[in-house]
């Protein structure tokens, strides 16, 4: 694969991981609808890139060395 990102990027991981949490709250009673299934996905990968995005800056600022130009 020439592409490459971090596992917090994939949908598929975040679909997945959203389908096993729907399945365990129908056993609670808990239902979660198809369609929201997706914004929720959505919703968790665009809060961890704003996450990976403030780590990478928080790691810069508090960084001990330059970087190489």
């Amino acid at each position: 694969m020439p592409d490459l990102k971090n596992w917090y990027s994939s949908k598929t991981i975040w679909g997945a991981v959203v389908a096993i949490l729907a399945s365990a709250l129908h056993f609670t009673g808990v239902d979660i609808a198809s369609g929201d299934r997706g914004q929720i996905v959505d919703a968790i990968v665009n809060i961890a890139g704003a996450l990976g995005g403030l780590l990478a800056v928080y790691g810069r600022v508090t960084a001990k060395s330059a970087i190489k130009p």
